[in-house]
């Protein structure tokens, strides 16, 4: 029999599909949600589920060993924070933190208290994203050059971050995972037109030691959702369209040969690249799961998360020094 052992903070937007999600797994124990009303109606959907107003509550009960944590960004740093402290694993959704000190903070406190913390960078879960890896590994693209990411969408709007704390963490994580290594240089520029000092659309760019580099666009302005990742080497190219139908992964042989001074089209075949249909979200609530006996996570923990974190607060900087 499955152990309920889990419980979720915040039953909001995305907070109901670790709810659905950890039910259909057999291991969620308990929801955490403010509203009241909110609250009695997934006590009405999952009678066997209990339910609590406040983190305090939930904490007195001890058959908890992890801690899913779904609420706004503002308030991840203090919740992960109350639920290691009570000795707890915790699984938070991105970003880690605010700031970097938070961030280093919650690392200590996992160290310190000798739990996991895992954070919600889903794509390092999805088995498109985990095959590219592997293609970048094994040399079918040659050495790796450049790698863009789009992320556009109309909506959804947010009142309390902008559209880069929003949505870039996703790309700056899959960046990480595949370069393993910290930029040397970002700059992040940006428009604001629907809320003052909020921005709609950002456009950062990174270089990496190795001499990667990379785009990451990300707007909630745009007529049509695009989900595009492209990544190019100097033997083959990969495109992954996370939006189109299918959710094709293609492995384009093309390139541009300068051996001889003068560039020369290489315009080989384009090839479909299977990969496994697993849900990402689930395959990372399965792998926090199955830590919670302690062992140490490798993928989406917190040292991954603090890089992802540094990364965004630098070019946040920028764009609020632009305007």
């Amino acid at each position: 029999m499955l152990s309920k052992n889990v419980c979720v903070v915040g039953a909001g937007y995305w907070g109901k599909n670790h709810i659905r999600i950890l039910h259909e797994l057999g291991f969620l124990g308990g929801i955490v949600e403010s509203n009241k009303e909110t609250l009695n109606r997934f006590a009405e959907q999952y009678p066997d589920v209990k339910g609590f107003l406040s983190l305090d509550e939930a904490l007195q009960d001890k058959s908890f060993l992890g801690f899913t944590v779904a609420t706004p960004a503002k308030t991840h740093y203090p919740v992960a924070k109350q639920a290691m402290e009570a000795g707890k694993h915790v699984l938070v959704e991105k970003p880690l933190a605010l700031e970097k000190k938070h961030a280093e903070e919650l690392i200590h406190l996992s160290e310190k208290n000798n739990v996991n913390l895992m954070v919600g960078h889903v794509l390092l879960f999805h088995p498109a994203i985990k095959k590219i890896k592997e293609l970048i590994n094994k040399g079918k693209i040659g050495k790796l050059q450049y790698i863009y990411s789009n992320r556009l969408n109309l909506g959804q709007v947010r009142t309390e971050e902008n559209v880069f704390w929003s949505l870039a963490p996703h790309d700056i994580s899959v960046f990480q995972y595949f370069t393993n290594s910290f930029p040397t240089s970002i700059h992040a520029s940006g428009s604001a037109f629907l809320q003052e000092g909020i921005h709609d659309s950002t456009l950062t760019q990174l270089k990496y030691p190795s001499g990667v580099e990379g785009h990451i666009f990300v707007s909630w302005l745009h007529p049509f959702k695009e989900h595009r990742l492209v990544v190019i080497g100097t033997e083959a190219m990969i495109t992954f369209e996370d939006s189109s139908e299918g959710k094709p992964l293609k492995l384009y042989a093309k390139k541009i040969d300068m051996e001889k001074g003068i560039p020369e089209k290489i315009d080989g075949p384009v090839t479909l690249i299977d990969y496994e249909q697993k849900m990402a979200l689930t395959e990372e609530l399965q792998y926090f799961v199955s830590h919670l006996d302690g062992k140490k996570p490798n993928i989406a923990n917190g040292q991954h998360a603090l890089e992802v974190t540094k990364i965004l607060i630098i070019a946040n900087k920028q764009l609020e020094n632009i305007g």
